[in-house]
């Protein structure tokens, strides 16, 4: 039980490794669902370069529009997101219909979670150029925007066009989903704050300091005119319990009462939310670990940090889609 305020809580699918198999995702899907968490999340990875170490956790990874919809087909109520699909590896008007699509069958529950991409192999078999990813980025949600809310769609950019077509249905949420942009430099900050409905922080973000990451994307915000009090922000959260953590113990590593604790200062940091993200555990996000014992823990993991379980729980019904 909590006795300070905490973001809300969202988990991460079984996505990466030898625990991400269908019954596994459904089965953590509806669990935490029933456990009142307010999020289920998924990430890209289309491949595994040979000549360099990207880590474990990037071995083996399913698509992460397909699990969504998979999922959303056996829970009711728990918002489902991307963290993060790589904008410039699919057009915009593909994107944005597998995206409206996505939002139709999960009954308008979907958080669509973008970014700039920063493997230069992915790039490479993409056929899209690593260069001006910051200006190819503005275009891509100006043109995706366009598709989800112009009558008639007509997009004459740098980088992408569109025909004067008309583009249906249209997402359910309206004008359409929540786009949330990942990034760690200074100018994806910014752009989170100009463009976009909030923040993703990445896998290997500095949570000592995500203070001062919030702070730029607030500023930005109030820069371009935009209320810095309306956006979220999302944390992915590599939580680890152990029962004697080390001298340098880092935030969300330890026993579950330090870890509570690490979510309050998040909280107030800033931080509206964090999913807890096991595919990024060194024991579970890899083809090499024992499945088992990685839903075993999982369903520890889920337990322990239950938001039905604390007082005031019903904090998770004052998110707005």
């Amino acid at each position: 039980m909590l006795s300070a305020a905490v973001p809300l809580l969202g988990f991460g699918l079984p996505v990466s490794g030898s625990w991400a198999n269908r019954s596994n995702m459904v089965r953590i899907a509806r669990r935490a669902e029933e456990l009142g968490y307010t999020s289920l999340w998924s990430f890209q990875r289309l491949l595994y370069p040979t000549d360099h170490e990207m880590g474990p956790q990037y071995r083996s990874v399913h698509d992460p529009l397909i699990t969504l919809a998979h999922v959303a087909a056996v829970t009711d109520t728990i918002r489902l997101g991307t963290a993060i699909v790589n904008a410039p590896f699919t057009a915009p008007i593909v994107l944005a219909k597998q995206l409206t699509s996505l939002d139709h069958v999960s009954d308008g529950r979907l958080d669509a979670g973008l970014g700039l991409g920063w493997a230069r192999e992915e790039f490479i078999a993409t056929g899209v150029p690593p260069t001006q990813r910051g200006a190819r980025m503005d275009e891509y949600l100006e043109c995706l925007r366009a598709i989800w809310t112009d009558d008639v769609v007509s997009f004459n950019g740098t980088f992408y066009t569109v025909p004067p077509s008309r583009v249906r249905p249209r997402p359910l949420q309206q004008p359409h989903p929540p786009i949330l942009l990942g990034g760690t430099a200074e100018p994806a900050l910014r752009r989170a704050g100009r463009l976009a409905d909030g923040w993703i922080s990445s896998s290997r973000q500095d949570l000592s300091r995500i203070g001062d990451d919030i702070a730029t994307v607030r500023t930005a915000a109030a820069e371009a005119g935009r209320d810095p009090a309306a956006l979220r922000f999302v944390v992915r959260g590599l939580v680890n319990l152990v029962d004697r953590p080390g001298s340098t113990r880092r935030p969300l590593e330890g026993t579950v009462e330090q870890v509570h604790h690490d979510l309050a200062l998040l909280h107030g940091q800033g931080v509206t939310e964090v999913f807890i993200d096991l595919n990024f555990h060194p024991a579970i996000g890899t083809p090499d670990a024992d499945p088992g014992e990685s839903m075993r823990y999982a369903e520890t993991v889920l337990e322990a940090f239950a938001p039905a379980h604390e007082v005031g729980s019903s904090r998770n019904q004052e998110r707005q889609p």
